[in-house]
């Protein structure tokens, strides 16, 4: 069997992503064979694996998060990868993908019930993985204290336990009571799980760590584990991609630029690391709008995401009056993208005649182009390869969607996707709307588009970008951490 080590985490977003990006990366420096896997994973943030053996279909889902995590190992993302991933469509329910194929809908108490039956895919897929690697680097989800899912657990110490991973505790210093969080871990985890953790890790220090000195102790004393480090706010991991929508409101760019690009924070938003190649640009300032606020009057652009929930972000996205703030946009000149979810919205009507997204089965658009999207069963899952049109320069991306859309203004198509029309934009020019995620990715598409809002752009290679901040990542964890510790007790 391959050895293999796992990062649990004291909560949700205490950064183990960022760290198993690290530590994958650092491993691969050394010259393992390294592979990421998380056995469930629940975000709407979504990317498109290869579902190995199936020549026939276009692809299988899993977390974006190991998709960056396979890039860091420098291998091909796999959908055994993340075996189990859960995309929310309510506060109650989420679609349930199995090894990258739609396995079904599932309500919350539901899915409780059906985690036992996805073990077997789960180790299924453990198997798979580890295939010809020398390490396997696992992630955790939210955290192993939540004992009152553990008799069905499928994703910490249920599986930990059944696949004899031993485990490293990440506590998380900035938001505070880290000691009562690995202390409190530690008092409440059954002995059987507790014997599993080999070890834990402080993660987004700031300031002197030495200030701490007698707060290691205090764990030291209340636990008995050992320390394998400190890890300090990691300024590189703001050039990583996100995965959960709980950080949206720090993402941000940190500065007035030339151009403010508004982004509603739909309730179900997806895929929203779409925007990080415009982030990235030093003359593009990203504000990301929460619910209840207005669209910033001086913003030159206005992307509408991805959504899980295209009918139910639609109604939402009136209740917030966004409506109103983008026609105002509109009649100042403005431009608005529409990727996937938000290209459906920008339409005169949606329709879900079989309710696949919920009860409510269509709703009106907000007819910034003329199409109507009706929501179809068979979903669209690949990678690919496009031509933007007004710009005839080359595209890289993606496609995870429901629906087909069609109208006069899909007669100015806004790329054409293996030698087929996709998209549309409106008789001026300024709305555009695309099924493809990742087109702000293709470096020369993005400059001249900027050029088109009269923006300078173009200047920065986003791959070779997000390359560097995971050697960055990786060089801070190989100094703050002790990863021969680490590796070393993989087994």
């Amino acid at each position: 069997m391959t050895r293999a080590i796992m990062l649990q985490g004291t909560g949700s977003d205490v950064g183990k992503t960022v760290l198993v990006a690290g530590l994958c990366r650092a491993a691969r420096n050394r010259g393992l064979k390294v592979r990421p896997f998380k056995p469930q994973n629940m975000s709407n943030n979504a990317a498109v694996a290869d579902i190995p053996g199936d020549d026939n279909h276009g692809g299988g889902e899993i977390g974006r998060a190991q998709w960056l995590q396979a890039i860091a190992c420098g291998v091909a993302p796999s959908v055994h990868m993340n075996p189990v991933l859960l995309k929310p469509q309510t506060d109650v329910g989420a679609q349930v993908i199995v090894q990258g194929k739609v396995f079904g809908e599932a309500r919350a108490r539901d899915y409780q019930a059906l985690k036992g039956r996805l073990m077997d895919a789960v180790l299924d897929s453990w198997g798979k993985v580890g295939e010809g690697a020398d390490l396997v680097i696992v992630e955790g989800a939210g955290s192993p204290a939540e004992i009152n899912l553990r008799s069905r657990d499928i994703a910490n110490m249920g599986f930990a336990t059944r696949a004899d991973v031993p485990v490293v505790l990440v506590g998380d210093i900035d938001r505070g009571g880290v000691i009562a969080s690995v202390a409190g871990t530690h008092l409440i985890l059954p002995e059987e799980d507790r014997r599993m953790i080999v070890g834990y890790l402080i993660n987004k220090f700031r300031g002197d760590v030495s200030l701490f000195d007698d707060g290691l102790k205090a764990i030291e004393k209340f636990t008995g584990w050992r320390c394998f480090g400190v890890v300090p706010w990691l300024k590189s991991a703001a050039r990583l991609p996100s995965e959960d929508s709980v950080v949206l409101e720090r993402l941000a760019s940190a500065e007035t630029r030339a151009l403010k690009v508004a982004v509603p924070m739909l309730g179900r938003i997806a895929n929203f690391d779409d925007l990080d190649p415009l982030k990235a640009e030093p003359q593009v300032e990203v504000v990301f709008v929460p619910p209840g606020k207005k669209l910033p009057a001086d913003a030159g652009l206005v992307v509408i995401p991805g959504s899980k929930s295209t009918i139910g972000d639609l109604l939402k996205f009136r209740e917030n009056a966004w409506d109103r703030d983008l026609a105002a946009h509109r009649k100042r000149g403005g431009h608005v993208v529409g990727i996937c979810g938000g290209f459906q919205m920008l339409g005169r009507m949606v329709r879900d005649p079989d309710g696949i997204e919920g009860s409510v089965t269509e709703a009106e658009g907000l007819g910034l182009l003329d199409i109507e999207t009706v929501m179809e069963p068979e979903k669209t899952v690949r990678n690919v390869s496009a031509r933007s049109v007004p710009f005839d320069l080359p595209l890289e991306g993606y496609e995870i969607h429901l629906g087909r859309t069609t109208g006069p203004d899909t007669r100015r198509p806004s790329a054409i996707i293996n030698g087929v029309e996709d998209g549309a934009i409106s008789a001026d020019g300024k709305v555009i709307g695309t099924y493809m995620h990742g087109l702000f990715g293709a470096d020369a598409f993005r400059g001249k588009f900027l050029e088109s809002l009269g923006i300078k752009g173009g200047g920065i290679n986003y791959r070779a970008e997000v390359e560097r901040a995971l050697d960055e990542v990786a060089a801070e964890l190989e100094g703050h951490l002790d990863c021969d510790a680490i590796f070393g007790l993989a087994r």
